[in-house]
């Protein structure tokens, strides 16, 4: 796996709930290339929780969608709107698990939207929620103007 540089780590203002170094209160998710897929490990807080010693279906509904975009950006390089995220919620995810992996993929491409699917597993590699979503993306010229997106490259590029 090649880790992926975060193209917006330094800009002025960039405080991303999830994928933001510099955001106290954020999730600060690295992102790493696996072949076709998109690859994130994270470690869940209690504070996170829903109910008790259970991770809230919005985080992971986060994490998920926090995939897609690095999908995106990495696969595509540009950037993207999420139009539809569609989460199933498979097994309870206890906000003490010690690793969970995110996946992700692009299943289709029609146009300007994108059609991906993501997974979280928890540390017995258990398939945990998963999710198929839409994004639609932006031409580069606009990436750059709009977003401040310049590419997005691996450590070893």
């Amino acid at each position: 796996m090649k880790k992926i540089i975060n193209p917006w780590e330094g800009l002025d203002g960039y405080m991303c709930f999830a994928c933001s170094p510099a955001n106290p209160s954020g999730l600060h998710m690295e992102f790493y290339e696996d072949g076709d897929d998109i690859v994130a490990h994270w470690t869940p807080n209690e504070y996170m929780q829903g109910w008790l010693n259970t991770l809230h279906g919005g985080i992971q509904s986060t994490l998920m969608d926090e995939i897609g975009g690095w999908i995106i950006i990495r696969k595509i390089q540009t950037t993207r709107v999420t139009s539809r995220l569609e989460a199933r919620f498979i097994k309870s995810i206890p906000t003490n698990e010690p690793l969970l992996t995110i996946r992700g993929r692009i299943k289709d491409q029609k146009r300007n939207a994108v059609f991906l699917e993501a997974e979280i597993y928890n540390s017995q590699n258990e398939l945990c929620a998963r999710a198929d979503m839409v994004y639609f993306i932006v031409s580069q010229e606009q990436a750059l103007e709009q977003f401040h997106f310049c590419g997005c490259k691996t450590e070893d590029e």
